[in-house]
């Protein structure tokens, strides 16, 4: 039945008259929505239940005169109604006497609802078997059509055999107080808020304080609440799993990512953009309450799983448009905070072993991610075998930042990427809504045309998706194309570049086009700005104030303080794997160089929010060392006019075993470049022959360092000996090319090897970090062979810095976070 049924039954005798009730406005649910439903108590003449369910934009309706019954088997009657709108679906009042309904209604039950394939075939077949995620009522139903009588449809509700399956019926529920009204979520039609799921828990404020004090056993713990609304990590990509024993390995799941917040019993979900998702799962809320906490920060990702234990998307999809019952499954995999505790700094080993206590051995609507340490080049082949997508490996001892690092990577058996769909082109022969989807990648200039997707596509998908773009068109270019399309670009159908697509590929073309590009599927959950790295790291501080952008801080360069923001905001994406979660010494500059400059390293007021303060042990006692993780703490510090970044070589979960060594080389005066650059290779071959493997950085000044990578399990007391006595023995070696001691007299013509840097609390400057010289330079990380090419210390100021970056397909120190080495004996 059409809603001008509803209009009609809500006129007053053809007169003016209008009631409480909302108005008949018929709309399109949002497709990435689950479809709702809502069971309203109807105080009418005759007393009854009005059971709708949402299908086509409307809400079919039934009354249930006695309600629906949870008892297995049980037969309710169940009268087809006029649609209503979905707006209707939060609607609770007083319809006035005289008018169609007259009476008192209210909610009593609201959430979403499934049944296997296209509701309206079941609707028309006669025959409705589906689910309801409900607060008071869940589980399978059917709804069944039995007769005509007159004008009335007769159908029967009929509860499925399933655990949800009681002896009870609607009215025995009133008894239990409905919960307080969750929120509606953002961008949703009308009345598709649903209410919060009952807290059916035995959770006590003395459950919290046990797993406070478990927390705060962690390393790095802070004894305060980690913050709501906190933003995801993000992942890297690399080519081949990562190996050794600071590697940790798990599936990578195919489905949407979902942070949940857990406070004081109350659960919101979010999805990786920031959407409310609270009302579209309320099975997963129901499953989060029940947690024997008051307080969590989770993320994980949503899905379907096959019979295999697969992910399945497009079973997601389908769970989501409301075509399939299939259960969903939350896969937790971190655990940043817990009942009133930051543990974000804790390893992350640490943190997932406290979440697999919390979530429980057996998996159901949570479930916890598994993982397996060390052998990822096996794990990424038995992933491969089994028909997984991939992996993600993560270190270790990783703190949890809040974008994109290093310390975790994905890892794909195929080459899939992301991109924004600009236009497509019109059909040939006989295929049906389109011929091929336009791509493009967001770059500095705004975006850059990437290539064409015409495969992957089904007649659905096709007509789906251009049911999707059609409302998007636009009428001038979206981009400029190149020269060598194969099409007429007056052909093209542009479209508002919102839509983003996920494509497989075998490799990039020449002309920088996609090869074999094969379309896989819309990714509703992400959106422009989620695609490229430096777009998403952007977001990740852009709510930073600059003061005085235009205050000059590298003359000879003309480099303003916006300049540098800009720059460190760009290159958060390299920085923050080498400093965040590490103590920090803080170069800066509030004048600019050449003026007053000086070192910070310990924490102080005015720092900014997302700068954090570590006690450390020191001779005159704990003091605050200062240490960030994320690009917003990257952009505080610049705020306040930091330029170089020195961090420890140990994380604060583990300041006392260093995990880096750094071995500087500084050129006494007359000593050529070509001489620096052969003692930076004498100290690599050295290294090798105690079995340690190195890697090069300019230091952006005059010299070169060093870096040895370690498994931290030696102190700094064993550290400091190994270098002084490494230093020592190249000095004694050739004392007319080496000097281990600091003097400036004996340094003449020399280079002084610096092993001081590796003492508790000394620390060297960052890969990537600007110096604070008059040339701007840039302390950028090389591989070995780039070393011979290079023509100076400093021969990446800013600009080519950035240059470079963009250019990397890798990272220099490639495997840089797998070596497993230790200290060799003193044997030198």
């Amino acid at each position: 039945m059409p809603l001008h049924q509803y209009r009609r039954k809500r006129r007053l005798g053809g007169g003016a008259g209008q009631t409480p009730e909302p108005d008949d406005t018929r709309v399109r649910g949002d497709p990435r929505r689950r479809p709702t439903f809502v069971i309203q108590l109807h105080h009418a003449s005759s007393r009854h239940y009005d059971f709708r369910l949402e299908m086509d934009g409307v809400l079919k309706s039934w009354a249930v005169p006695k309600g629906p019954s949870l008892r297995v088997g049980e037969k309710r009657l169940a009268v087809e109604v006029e649609d209503h709108p979905l707006s209707y679906a939060t609607f609770e009042g007083d319809i006035p006497e005289g008018h169609y309904g007259a009476g008192h209604v209210e909610v009593f039950d609201q959430g979403t609802w499934a049944c296997e394939g296209d509701p309206l075939q079941a609707l028309a077949a006669g025959k409705i078997d589906f689910v309801l995620h409900g607060q008071r009522l869940a589980g399978g139903w059917k709804l069944v059509r039995t007769a005509m009588k007159g004008r009335q449809v007769q159908w029967l509700l009929i509860k499925r055999d399933d655990g949800e399956a009681r002896d009870a019926e609607a009215d025995d529920l009133l008894t239990a107080p409905m919960p307080k009204r969750a929120p509606a979520a953002k961008k949703r039609s009308a009345g598709k808020a649903v209410r919060s799921v009952p807290a059916a828990r035995t959770t006590t404020r003395k459950a919290d304080a046990r797993w406070h004090a478990c927390a705060l056993q962690l390393h790095g713990a802070r004894d305060t609440p980690y913050p709501r609304g906190f933003k995801p990590q993000l992942t890297d990509h690399r080519d081949s799993a990562p190996d050794g024993e600071r590697w940790l390995h798990e599936i990578k799941w195919d489905g949407y990512r979902l942070l949940a917040d857990l406070h004081d019993g109350e659960v919101k979900l979010r999805s990786r953009n920031g959407l409310d998702w609270t009302a579209d799962f309320p099975e997963v809320v129901q499953a989060v309450r029940a947690l024997p906490v008051r307080d969590a920060r989770l993320d994980g990702e949503l899905v379907v799983l096959d019979k295999k234990g697969r992910s399945d998307f497009a079973a997601l999809q389908r769970v989501i448009d409301g075509s399939s019952k299939q259960p969903l499954r939350y896969i937790v995999f971190d655990l940043p905070g817990v009942a009133g505790v930051d543990i974000s700094r804790a390893p992350l080993v640490e943190r997932k072993a406290l979440l697999k206590d919390l979530i429980g051995p057996a998996p159901g609507t949570l479930a916890f991610s598994e993982h397996v340490i060390n052998h990822g080049p096996q794990v990424f082949d038995a992933s491969g075998e089994a028909g997984f997508e991939g992996i993600v490996s993560k270190q270790v001892d990783a703190p949890y930042v809040n974008t994109r690092a290093r310390s975790w990577v994905k890892v794909k058996h195929e080459d899939t990427d992301e991109f924004v769909i600009v236009g497509y082109t019109a059909p040939k022969g006989s295929r049906v809504g389109f011929g091929s989807l336009l791509l493009a990648t967001p770059d500095k200039a705004g975006l850059r045309y990437v290539g064409r997707v015409g495969t992957g596509f089904d007649d659905e998908s096709l007509r789906a998706l251009l049911k999707a773009l059609r409302p998007l068109a636009v009428k001038t270019p979206v981009l400029q194309l190149p020269v060598h399309v194969p099409f007429r670009a007056a052909s093209v159908r542009w479209v508002t570049p919102v839509a983003v697509a996920e494509v497989a590929f075998r490799g990039w073309g020449k002309e920088g086009l996609l090869r074999q590009a094969s379309f896989k599927r819309l990714r509703s959950d992400k959106q422009k700005e989620d695609l490229g790295m430096s777009t998403a790291d952007a977001e990740a501080g852009g709510e930073v104030q600059i003061t005085h952008p235009e205050r000059v801080v590298f003359p000879k360069q003309k480099l303003r303080k916006g300049d540098v923001a800009d720059y460190y905001q760009r290159m958060a994406r390299w920085i923050l794997p080498e400093i965040a979660g590490r103590p920090l010494s803080l170069l800066r500059c509030p004048d600019g160089v050449g003026k007053a400059c000086f070192f910070q390293k310990h924490h102080g007021p005015g720092l900014g929010d997302a700068v954090h303060a570590v006690p450390l042990q020191q001779k005159s006692g704990r003091e605050d060392y200062v240490y960030i993780d994320d690009t917003r703490g990257l952009l505080q510090l610049v705020q306040m006019n930091t330029l170089e970044l020195h961090p420890w070589g140990a994380t604060v979960a583990d300041p006392e075993h260093p995990d880096r060594l750094v071995f500087d080389l500084d050129p006494g005066e007359g000593v050529s470049w070509a001489q620096v650059k052969a003692g930076a290779r004498d100290v690599r071959d050295r290294l090798q022959q105690v079995g340690l493997k190195s890697f090069v950085r300019l230091s952006g000044g005059k010299g070169v360092h060093v870096v040895v990578p370690l498994q931290p399990k030696a102190g700094w007391d064993e550290a400091k000996a190994f270098c002084e006595a490494f230093a020592q023995a190249m000095a004694l070696e050739q004392p007319d090319r080496y000097v281990a001691t600091m003097s400036k007299a004996k340094r003449g013509g020399v280079i002084f090897i610096d092993w001081l840097r590796n003492t508790r609390g000394a620390t060297s400057v960052c890969s990537w970090s600007l110096r604070a010289r008059d040339s701007a330079g840039v302390a950028v990380p090389l591989r070995w062979e780039e070393l011979a090419r290079v023509s100076a210390a400093d021969a990446f100021p800013m600009a080519k810095a950035l240059a470079r970056a963009k250019r990397l397909k890798g990272d220099p120190w490639q495997g840089i976070a797998r070596l497993k080495q230790t200290l060799p004996r003193m044997d030198l």
